[in-house]
């Protein structure tokens, strides 16, 4: 296996890595007790405290997000800055000899604790998503013709996978692409989308697939489906056991930046519900033979993102038939709803009331509408919401299935969710019967 393709989740890399960070702050721990044992205190200290200090200022002054930073993440920042910290503290009246092998030990640390933080998370598998470049299978929007000369329908009472037949040559693995999706009607500036295309999308003769909408978290970015939901592998497990279909897999952005948070609404924060709901459907029928009946069409997502969903499958049901929210918020917020009507709205609380997903199902019923939820079994705070989200999507007359899976506010739940959520959605969308 190239070394791009190494895990950084498993085996030996994260384990050297581990081994590599203990050996370092062991040696400089043993540098500054000769001699230096009050320096070393002090630059232990300074580093708890600079955690701290820097994850308060995270939480109650930035708030770049909703949820507090890990007490885990916090402790690890500790240990790479209390690396750096000893470092320099060896560093007097050494040789260069000895001050080189600081420099590594601080490096070792710092890494340790980065590759740490991403194992809690699980945001990166490999050393290629995490340096951000180009996925193995990617093509260009332009090595896929827009519209075939052929196409396989599903009937109206059928499934497509009892009108579709594999052809005997066929992909053995989806392709993904990257394209800009303009916001003509939001105005939204949003960044690059990916799209997976499953194999029978690839062959000559090409099935006429439905449509999941996938949506990130924030902070956030339309590649993480890819980096860390490993999403074409997931469809891709899907594929070959179905003769090759998948659902055709947008990841909009509906975000705008990484820090950004519009709510996934149309507000002073700019135009996201539009965006999504117009914009995005607009540019993927246009570009690929899909699906034409929105009733096959899902949305889906994590955090932000499963609380863009929500929002999307209740706002507009005409265009998101099914939604898929996994730890997800009850309502969209950028930390409190006083801050948020604040900010979205300049205080009109009535104007946050008629987009907020729990009002509206309080009054309406959506009985065409199915809701998969998924929770984390250890998430103390998106778990509980999800629940009252389950309880409001079964009051407004949804078909809910729910799922409760193992970890926290992680990877581990998000990856996991959309992988027990894949028959699911199969049988909504039209691909299987059962």
């Amino acid at each position: 296996m190239a070394p791009l393709e190494w895990s950084l989740l498993h085996g030996k890399v994260p384990i050297a890595t581990g081994i590599a960070a203990a050996a370092g702050m062991g040696w400089l721990l043993y540098r500054a007790a000769r001699g230096r044992v009050r320096r070393g205190l002090v630059a232990g200290g300074a580093a708890v405290t600079l955690s701290a200090a820097g994850g308060w200022c995270v939480d109650h002054v930035w708030r770049p997000f909703p949820d507090p930073l890990p007490l885990a993440v916090l402790g690890w920042v500790a240990f790479g800055l209390a690396g750096a910290g000893l470092a320099i503290v060896c560093w007097p009246k050494a040789g260069w000899r000895r001050r080189g092998t600081a420099v590594l030990a601080a490096a070792a640390t710092v890494l340790g604790g980065a590759l740490a933080i991403n194992a809690l998370y699980g945001q990166y598998g490999t050393l290629r998503s995490a340096l951000g470049l180009r996925p193995a299978n990617q093509i260009g929007i332009d090595d896929v013709a827009p519209h075939a000369r052929r196409t396989v329908e599903a009937g109206p009472d059928r499934p497509l996978a009892q009108v579709w037949h594999r052809p005997a040559r066929l992909a053995d693995a989806g392709r993904l692409l990257s394209a800009s999706i303009p916001g003509r009607r939001s105005g939204f500036a949003a960044r690059p989308a990916w799209v997976y295309l499953p194999p029978a999308y690839l062959a000559a003769e090409r099935p006429v697939l439905p449509v999941l909408v996938l949506l990130s978290g924030q902070p956030g970015s339309p590649r993480d489906w890819i980096d860390g939901g490993r999403v074409d592998q997931v469809m891709d497990r899907f594929a070959r056991d179905h003769d090759g279909l998948a659902p055709l897999v947008v990841i909009p952005d509906a975000l705008g930046s990484l820090m950004a948070n519009p709510l996934c609404l149309d507000s002073r924060l700019g135009n996201a519900e539009t965006y999504l709901s117009e914009d995005v459907p607009a540019w993927v029928r246009a570009h690929f033979d899909v699906d034409p009946s929105f009733r096959h069409w899902a949305v889906g997502g994590y955090s932000y993102g499963g609380t863009c969903a929500l929002q999307l499958g209740v706002r507009r049901p005409d265009r998101y038939a099914t939604l898929l929210d996994i730890s997800g918020q009850s309502e969209p917020t950028l930390g409190d709803r006083a801050g948020t009507v604040k900010a979205a709205f300049g205080g009109d609380a009535a104007a946050f009331t008629r987009v907020n997903p729990l009002d509206i199902m309080a009054a309406q019923r959506f009985p065409d509408t199915a809701a998969l939820v998924v929770a984390g079994r250890d998430d103390k705070d998106y778990g509980p919401q999800q629940r009252t989200v389950r309880a409001a999507c079964e009051r407004a007359g949804m078909a809910v299935q729910w799922w409760e899976l193992p970890g926290g506010h992680t990877w581990e739940v998000w990856g996991a969710g959309l992988v027990v959520a894949v028959p699911r959605l199969a049988v909504r969308m039209g691909i299987t019967a059962s």
